[in-house]
């Protein structure tokens, strides 16, 4: 304590920090979960009757949990490719488009048997996915680093042209659509481009498992190496960073087009795991729950694994809950809703606390200065 009576902070380490980041996003959800259990007592359902409806639902059995892990897939990938964006200070918000066309591109060489064994066959419908999305995001990367369009409105735009892009080939392209059935699809991926069913009798593929991974591999790397240095500093203060050296366009361009490198291969899992073929609209609206896994996650990759966890088991175990409780579909939403608004809000609550103690730091050594230049004069 100094001499004005007034505490100093105390800086905790890098693992440090992490707890109190997870700590304000568990008290978050927790708050989240109270308020969405008023609405449901409101409603005239039991909300501990409905939370464990919930949690069976999800978590019940090991069938229960691989699907919980295999919704949790695209959250997981897609979720990195947001909070990359976000730790440079770009909202790369279009997920949902990259994951299009990636399936696209998976399609190319996936729905055709060209006679090649699994582990090369696989790995060229990766590389062709990532590469379609690679040149998709490059568009939105170049246009905000070079021409200062704002990436959200051209990610947003971009995304719903994939989507129509896919319904057509999916819908009329002869080499890839299936033409004819009773659906948009494309032809069935040949066996050698499939992911193996990992658990009998279920769909879980090895998709969640990769993407628990690259979580793990990005951490390292947004923390550990000098283009994860770089993109923070952009992202905190791109001042510093153009002083430091870092070149912000190509940087803005490189996190654009890495997002989308894995959104891309976020989708190629999807058609080539859980699918089997690329149906239209077979991703609907989870680029755009990425980008709240993200927010959730407040950009911490490790965060986004836990965060993605937590909206699959929403989203698995909703259909129990309304089944068991007559509570509407709709409170699936409502929570997740809530969550976010409540992590947000101790988010902001915390930033503004922080910062009050910053300034009476400053005052402190403002003080300090004054009584050392007091006493020299003396």
């Amino acid at each position: 304590m100094n001499a004005s009576g007034k505490s100093k902070t105390i800086r905790l380490p890098l693992l440090g920090d992490m707890a109190v980041s997870f700590g304000r996003t568990l008290l978050g959800i927790l708050m989240g979960l109270v308020a969405s259990g008023i609405l449901i007592a409101i409603s005239g359902a039991n909300p501990f009757t409905a939370y464990g409806a919930l949690l069976r639902g999800a978590l019940g059995s090991r069938y229960a949990i691989s699907n919980v892990l295999v919704r949790a897939s695209p959250l997981l990938l897609g979720g990195i490719g947001v909070a990359l964006g976000i730790k440079s200070g770009l909202w790369n918000i279009g997920m949902e488009g990259y994951m299009y066309l990636g399936a696209i591109g998976a399609s190319v060489v996936g729905v055709f048997d060209l006679g090649l064994p699994s582990f090369i066959h696989i790995p060229l419908c990766f590389l062709f996915a990532m590469a379609f999305a690679a040149v998709w995001g490059a568009i939105p990367g170049y246009l905000k680093a070079y021409r200062g369009v704002n990436e959200v409105t051209c990610t947003i735009m971009l995304s719903y042209v994939a989507i129509y892009l896919t319904n057509w080939v999916v819908s009329a392209f002869p080499p890839i659509a299936e033409i004819g059935a009773f659906y948009p699809m494309s032809k069935k991926f040949a066996d050698s481009a499939l992911l193996p069913i990992l658990m009998r009798g279920s769909s879980l593929h090895a998709g969640p498992f990769i993407g628990v991974l690259l979580c793990l591999i990005f951490y390292f790397i947004l923390n550990y190496t000098p283009f994860g240095y770089q993109t923070k500093l952009l992202g905190s203060n791109p001042h510093a960073a153009h002083y430091a050296g870092v070149d912000a366009r190509k940087q803005m361009v490189k996190i654009m087009v890495l997002g989308a490198i894995i959104g891309g291969f976020s989708g190629a899992i999807e058609v080539m795991g859980l699918n089997r073929r690329v149906y239209m609209d077979f991703v609907t609206n989870v680029g755009y729950e990425s980008v709240a896994v993200a927010l959730l996650a407040g950009g911490n990759p490790i965060g986004v694994i836990a965060s993605a966890l937590f909206f699959a088991a929403l989203k698995a175990g909703g259909a129990t809950m309304s089944i068991e409780t007559g509570v509407s579909s709709s409170m699936n939403s409502i929570i997740i809703a809530l969550c976010m608004l409540f992590v947000i809000g101790v988010g902001v609550a915390d930033g503004r606390r922080q910062q009050k103690i910053v300034d009476n730091s400053k005052d402190d050594e403002s003080e300090s200065k004054e009584l050392e230049t007091a006493k020299g004069e003396v």
